[in-house]
């Protein structure tokens, strides 16, 4: 094939694609040039997904009237003048890239002026100025892109529905309404109010318009005097934010935000810090909420690794890593002091099922399917009756079997048996429904409201019975009956923060259904209710475990007691 030089249309739509992935990519390029321009107010508004329109309002500094056109050639900036530049960029945006990338994707109109100059408005389509004007307008920019991906159809078919874009778009404005505390950030989609933050420079009640009362009240701060760290090259990391109680958890890792710099960033080396500062403190497979901000010399970490500018590249990564991981953990030793575990024989367990034996039922049981007996049940996966002794520090029931003592877990075995129960409902198509006495609210983050449109028919089938009332607002009428004494509340938003798809996400749902369900741990039981719970227990499909694959007891045999005693 003959070599030759693309031309400039397809060489401006190659780049756009590097840094436009999708409207939310806009988003966050019009968002930093509005920081990068000392904006204290951003109006970010979306309509069909930001795929029909995206509107970026700003008071910051404005564009002069010489520069607006040059500021929509490529590699035009004002955030670099040298080379040498590129070691110590302290701005969000610097290549050059942002404006003639969306234009080459997106019909713009730019609408800006500076102070004690007129304004100026601009029109491009296809990249190319149509219209460019004088009109008044007080210090600020807006920029409004219509029609995204209008001429690339390749694009725009791998675009989700737009509840899910939406979704897309409120998280990235969400990061930086977290970075930027002192900003007064307002999203708009499809013509509602979706978040809205005071910004009055305080983290905690810019979480709060993003997370809600309950998890700002459980959240700590990870302060300067916690967080320096000084060591070889590296030096003065400063590790600042907030972080949440064990009491908080989610599903997913949405809720950790990390900045470098306030530069919004994804990063695992962050991640695996924060987690690891939560060792023995949160169950596995739930995460906590973070708001983190690295502050370090600008020449120690490479910002222009990635397209996007979404990863960032650390000259020294153990030291970072110790250093999150240590202001996290002091912060949360000031809650409470760090568990003792200390160093015990591994305990002997019951047995599982024989390797290949299926924990799942051979068929989906029908509407009319009687109960499970244990007769049904194959004796490697069933527990010999049990004789109740009592309750031990609140968690655990002791039981005595033909062959030794029995240490069982109550709410992992009761979250066993919630999930049995809703996972039978679920394949039979009939899960049991309870109405609420009175209606109760549940307000959501702008994401799980992007995600509650687009899932409303999951929840409904499950049990939920919900609608819209006000601003990220809904009434809920009647839950899942098996949730009628739990946790309805954390149940639904962690199914909203669920990031899996497909069966996965359905698992998932059941999974946190039973989870929120059940007999809590601490929880001082009657006699009857340990019995009950035993009974089931003996004619469970598979007892062993709970969902998430912790045990639910733990046997000792009467050799094993006897062994212990000297009795042998």
């Amino acid at each position: 094939m003959t070599i030759k030089i693309l031309d400039p249309k397809t060489i401006a739509r190659i780049a756009a694609g590097e840094v436009v992935e999708r409207p939310a990519s806009v988003v966050k390029e019009l968002v930093e040039n509005s920081l990068d321009a000392g904006a204290t107010q951003i109006a970010v508004e979306a309509s069909g997904g930001g795929v029909a329109l995206l509107r970026v309002t700003d008071n910051g500094r404005g564009i002069a009237s010489s520069e607006v056109e040059i500021a929509f050639q490529r590699h035009a900036t004002s955030k670099l003048q040298k080379l040498e530049d590129l070691e110590s960029i302290v701005t969000l945006g610097f290549r050059g890239e942002a404006l003639p990338s969306i234009a080459a994707v997106a019909e713009v109109e730019l609408f800006t002026a500076v102070s004690g100059q007129p304004g100026d408005y601009l029109h491009l389509r296809d990249g190319a100025v149509i219209v460019h004007t004088s009109q008044a307008r007080p210090p600020g920019t807006t920029i409004t892109v219509k029609n995204l991906f209008r001429q690339v159809p390749a694009r725009l078919k791998f675009l989700k529905a737009a509840a899910t874009e939406n979704g897309h778009i409120a998280g990235v404005v969400t990061q930086y309404a977290l970075a930027y505390p002192e900003v007064k950030f307002t999203l708009q989609s499809e013509g509602k109010i979706s978040l809205q933050t005071p910004g009055d420079g305080n983290l905690l009640a810019a979480l709060m318009s993003v997370y809600g009362l309950e998890t700002a009240k459980n959240m700590a701060p990870v302060s300067h005097a916690d967080s320096v760290w000084q060591s070889g090259d590296v030096s003065g990391i400063r590790v600042e934010g907030l972080v949440s109680s064990p009491v908080i958890s989610r599903a997913g890792r949405d809720a950790l935000h990390f900045y470098v710099n306030r530069r919004a960033i994804n990063s695992r080396v962050l991640t695996f810090a924060t987690e690891e500062a939560y060792t023995g403190l949160l169950m596995t497979g739930r995460h906590p909420v973070a708001v983190l901000n690295l502050t370090l010399p600008p020449a120690q970490v490479d910002v222009n690794i990635h397209p996007t500018k979404s990863e960032v590249k650390f000259q020294d990564e153990r030291t970072v890593f110790t250093a999150v991981q240590r202001a996290v953990r002091a912060a949360l030793v000031k809650l409470a002091p760090v568990p003792r575990i200390e160093e015990v024989n591994k305990p002997y367990r019951a047995q599982p099922p024989a390797a290949g034996a299926s924990l799942w039922p051979a068929a989906a049981p029908s509407a009319n399917t009687p109960p499970v007996t244990a007769a049904a049940i194959p004796e490697n996966r069933r527990l010999p009756p049990l004789r109740v002794l009592g309750q031990v520090a609140g968690n655990y029931i002791l039981a005595e079997g033909p062959d030794g003592l029995y240490i069982i877990d109550q709410h992992a075995a009761a979250e066993r048996l919630g999930y049995e129960k809703i996972k039978n409902q679920w394949a039979s198509r009939r899960v049991e429904t309870q109405g609420l006495l009175t209606p109760a609210t549940l307000t959501v983050t702008p994401a799980q409201d992007a995600a509650l449109q687009s899932g409303s028919t999951e929840l409904a089938a499950l049990g939920f019975e919900l609608a819209p009332f006000g601003e990220r607002t809904y009434l809920v009428r009647a839950v899942p009956a098996l949730l009628s004494r739990g946790d309805w509340l954390a149940a639904i938003k962690e199914i909203l923060d669920e990031p899996a798809a497909g069966p996965a996400r359905i698992e998932a749902m059941l999974k946190s259904l039973a989870c929120h369900s059940v007999v809590r741990a601490g929880q001082a039981l009657a006699e009857e209710e340990m019995r009950a719970l035993v009974r089931q227990m003996e004619v469970a499909e598979q007892p062993f475990t709970c969902p998430h694959g912790r045990p639910t007891l733990i046997h000792l045999t009467t050799a094993q007691l006897e062994k212990e005693f000297g009795r042998v």
